[in-house]
């Protein structure tokens, strides 16, 4: 389990965490949610030990990420958004990194490869920005990490590799693992992301499980509008209506309606969402 408790974090004078304190549960997908420059990455990379928190504290089963124990390092796996075009072909990469991570399995890096369709002859850094994505990616899942930090894994994939990826993010990774995953694009990750966090300036807004949010909020795909909707957007032959759920019925939750009806009212949004 990773503990975080009244994190804080600021650039120069310019705060961009301030108060942060969750728990982030083993076994679950987390999807990071917010707009550009609230602290998403800032987030994953105090995570995974690359930045010192300035006020309050991480702890990953009892371990401070920043302190760079090797026990530690060994279980996490940090993947950027931009990852780096490295001067060698997929197997002379793992071969030469695979030594930090103990439970690397070359066998796994091997049928994610396959089924991202790579070609592991040719240089990284003569591949295109899609296949070294996918080439890092499947590095990353061989690893048997215990911690995952996804910033935007699904840039640069195409539609068919975005499929293959949460397939594979679904079979190699471990029941026990806890990942966090920083995404605009939600439609790409909704079927996997679960519990989805978002960030606001400084602030988390929201720590709910889709059980939860579909418990507290309504998602309406039909034609009538109701005149208390948090967010409307029409659709051919309707539209998607977010609105308080008064009712307690359920439905499916839309990530992205979700993400705008919040952002829209944020005060509804806390007082919904205040045990989080």
């Amino acid at each position: 389990m990773i503990e975080i408790n009244n994190l804080a974090f600021s650039f120069r004078n310019h705060p961009v965490l301030q108060g942060i304190s969750m728990r982030l549960e083993e076994g679950k997908i987390y999807g990071l949610l917010g707009e550009n420059g609230v602290g998403k990455t800032t987030l994953l990379t105090l995570l995974c030990g690359l930045k010192r928190p300035q006020a309050g504290s991480i702890l990953a089963d009892g371990r401070a990420p920043f302190d760079r124990q090797p026990s530690l390092l060994q279980e996490q796996f940090y993947l950027p958004d931009e990852v780096m075009p490295i001067r060698a072909n997929a197997a002379k990469f793992a071969t030469e990194r695979s030594i930090f991570w103990p439970k690397f399995s070359f066998i796994t890096y091997e049928a994610v490869l396959r089924e991202f369709e790579v070609d592991t002859t040719q240089r990284m850094d003569k591949m295109s920005a899609g296949q070294l994505k996918k080439t890092w990616i499947a590095f990353a899942l061989a690893c048997g990490a215990r911690y995952y930090y996804m910033d935007e894994p699904t840039n640069g994939l195409d539609i068919p590799s975005k499929a293959q990826f949460r397939k594979a993010l679904m079979k190699y990774t471990s029941e026990e693992a806890t990942m966090v995953i920083s995404t605009h694009q939600v439609r790409d990750l909704e079927s996997i992301i679960d519990p989805i966090i978002v960030l606001d300036s400084k602030e988390v807004l929201v720590n709910a499980t889709l059980e939860e949010i579909s418990k507290k909020l309504y998602f309406d795909y039909g034609t009538q509008l109701h005149p208390g909707a948090l967010y409307l957007e029409q659709t051919p032959g309707g539209a998607i209506q977010v609105y308080p759920n008064e009712s307690g019925e359920e439905s499916k939750v839309n990530l992205e309606a979700f993400f705008n009806a919040v952002y829209a009212h944020k005060d509804i949004a806390r007082q919904l969402f205040s045990n989080k």
